[in-house]
């Protein structure tokens, strides 16, 4: 059997940098890698173990016998192990099995560089390239505008394994199975973007993909990484762009992943206060080690680099910008000054975005932070944590808990859709209805609201126009497009059935029609994070439960004026303030009949009057549908 073979992929440079923890493309030394060396064709592998005694790749290829295929340390106190093996090739399975050297504790650990992992519950790593041609060539070179804070970004959030299956074979779609039948779907739904749950290996299916253990890996469950590549393509031909969640926040302890790496605590942090996530039983990334923020920031620029991801929505941010988080008194620590805030965790959250935008300025990096913490999405230079946007959580709470109430209350509680507007400029918001709120016994989106069945959608359709028609870009959660039932179920698929039904085609052709008006009027998205962008023309009717407002683009021709009835009762001869005398024309009714509305309530006399109201010299009547948005804009 061959022996291991002396060889480096690393130059001194490469170790300073590592050292230093600014080497943000290491997984073009670390893991396996096919190279030929003396013209003999083998495998490179590198693993960073510092706390060892020695470390063997063991796998199929040496009948997993420890020794056969022993790595060489480096001299220069890196603690990288590294070497050739002659004759190890493509699909070779492999593990590294890791001698510590103070207390002898032997971890057999799969690569945390693989590019390939088997398909769980099997947790070896596997060797793997792939010469994948891309073809988006067009979509990468013209992707800014795309991207751009003052472009509409509507996102379909989706759970592969759960958004369509093959029901007779029961098994999940193939990536590219999904790339006929995702792709096609997310074009004609007129979403700008998809965004995955987490697709890099993870052992633990109702994890949800948020417990990894394979980060640059995309999981073998839907096929082999150049599938996942081809599926990216077709989104990139379809004209939508790919966002990926991350998570550097936690991960898993599983025996085969980063805990207790090499014997030591090597990727988690030692002090259990800052090392461990109470709630989710996980392990934390120890921040404040060089070698850590080069492992993270590098895996975060691969999917980017390596798999043209568009953007990254960062899991969990909150709970790595405090060291309380989760945590009662005495279980965590201040910091040098006295503070709750985990100072190493923000710096490394700095260097990450300042890292991605400067490879990749034409991407997003979104944070899922949920606390009042400042400037997540500011310029760095500014103070700011340096992401593009932020979940607006608070938008997301005080709506739900809005739209939920008995249409009879509302008028007790107008000010939780108001109150809002009064921070929503403070960052770059991304409303959500994500998957976190049809779980755990919250019901669906759907079955969150009032009354009987024609009501129940009438305030679906009636809150999807008002996130619609709201400052900030969106993000929907697969399944409530259409409006389904029940709770989303991960071991599923979607209630593709329901589409048999009037009311819930009615939904789904609301939801597109309202992606198609927010990307084709320029007053919803071009001054969507500036308070230029949004005028009240009336917050204050709440016996009526009805809100006027205004949205505004570059153009005054462009701006659109929104009305809201909150309430099943319908309102004629409503009178509202406009910006200016003229003559209207109705460019969007919820109401309307191919949405499962009334079509009942028409507006025909559209020119204004001078008669003042709402401190406005110029006013108009109109007919207002229950549980309606109207939109209108001056012929």
């Amino acid at each position: 059997m061959a022996q291991t073979i002396a060889h480096s992929l690393f130059t001194e440079f490469d170790i300073n940098l590592f050292k230093g923890g600014k080497h943000y493309r290491l997984y073009e030394k670390f893991g396996s890698h096919i190279i030929t060396v003396d013209g003999v064709e083998g495998t490179y592998f590198a693993v960073w173990a510092p706390s060892a005694k020695s470390v063997s790749v063991i796998g199929d290829f040496n009948y997993w016998l420890e020794g056969e295929h022993q790595l060489n340390v480096r001299w220069d106190g890196s603690g990288v192990w590294e070497g050739f093996i002659p004759g190890v090739t493509k699909g070779a399975i492999y593990k590294y099995k890791i001698r510590n050297t103070s207390n002898n504790v032997t971890t057999e650990k799969a690569d945390p560089f693989a590019r390939r992992c088997e398909h769980p519950p099997k947790t070896a790593s596997q060797v793997w390239e792939d010469d994948y041609q891309w073809k988006d060539k067009k979509w990468m070179k013209n992707r800014k505008k795309n991207n751009a804070l003052d472009a509409p970004y509507a996102v379909y959030e989706v759970h592969l394994g759960s958004w369509k299956k093959q029901i007779d074979e029961n098994r999940f779609l193939s990536y590219r199975e999904l790339a006929d039948d995702l792709v096609k779907y997310v074009k004609d739904m007129n979403f700008t973007h998809v965004e995955f749950m987490p697709i890099m290996e993870y052992p633990y299916d109702p994890s949800w993909g948020y417990q990894l253990t394979g980060y640059f890996a995309p999981t073998s469950r839907f096929g082999y990484p150049d599938d996942f590549k081809f599926l990216v393509d077709k989104f990139h031909e379809a004209g939508i762009g790919v966002l990926l969640d991350w998570v550097p926040s936690h991960f898993p302890s599983d025996d085969h992943g980063l805990g207790f790496f090499d014997g030591s605590h090597l990727y988690e942090h030692p002090d259990r206060r800052k090392g461990y996530h109470q709630d989710w039983k996980s392990l934390i990334f120890n921040y404040g080690r060089n070698e850590i923020k080069a492992f993270l920031i590098s895996n975060a620029i691969f999917w980017l680099d390596q798999y043209h991801a568009d953007g990254l929505r960062v899991d969990a941010v909150a709970s790595m910008l405090f060291l309380d988080y989760s945590r009662e008194d005495g279980e965590w620590e201040p910091n040098m000054f006295g503070g709750n805030e985990y100072l190493e965790a923000i710096d490394f959250i700095k260097e990450m975005n300042a890292a991605v935008y400067e490879s990749f300025p034409d991407v997003q990096t979104i944070a899922e932070e949920s606390t009042s913490f400042s400037k997540v999405s500011r310029p760095i230079y500014d103070g700011g944590l340096g992401f593009g946007m932020k979940w607006m959580m608070g938008w997301m709470h005080d709506t739900l808990g809005y739209f939920q109430k008995p249409t009879e209350y509302r008028k007790y509680h107008q000010n939780e859709l108001t109150f809002g507007l009064n921070y929503a400029f403070s960052e770059n918001f991304m409303l959500p209805l994500s998957h976190d709120e049809v779980v755990y016994g919250k019901k669906s989106i759907a079955n969150k609201m009032p009354g009987d069945e024609w009501q129940k959608f009438a305030n679906l359709r009636l809150l999807y126009s008002f996130m619609y028609t709201h400052p900030g870009t969106k993000l929907l959660f697969q399944g409530s497009e259409f409006g389904q039932t029940s709770e989303w179920n991960f071991e599923g698929s979607l209630d593709w059935h329901l589409l048999a039904y009037d009311v819930h085609t009615g939904a789904q052709s609301l939801v597109k029609d309202l992606n198609k008006f927010y990307s084709k009027e320029p007053a919803l998205h071009q001054k969507q994070f500036s308070h230029e962008g949004f005028e009240w023309i009336d917050h204050g009717d709440h016996q009526n439960c009805i809100m006027t407002y205004i949205r505004k683009g570059k153009n005054e021709k462009d701006n659109i004026i929104i009305v809201l009835n909150l309430t099943p009762v319908p309102r004629e001869n409503y009178r509202i303030g406009l910006p200016k005398a003229g003559t209207l024309k109705q460019v969007f009714n919820s109401d309307d009949k191919k949405y499962y509305g009334t079509n009942n309530y028409k507006n025909t006399k559209l020119t204004s009057e001078e008669k003042e109201w709402n401190n406005r010299k110029n006013s108009i009547e109109l007919n207002l549908p229950p549980l309606g948005m109207l939109a209108f804009k001056f012929k």
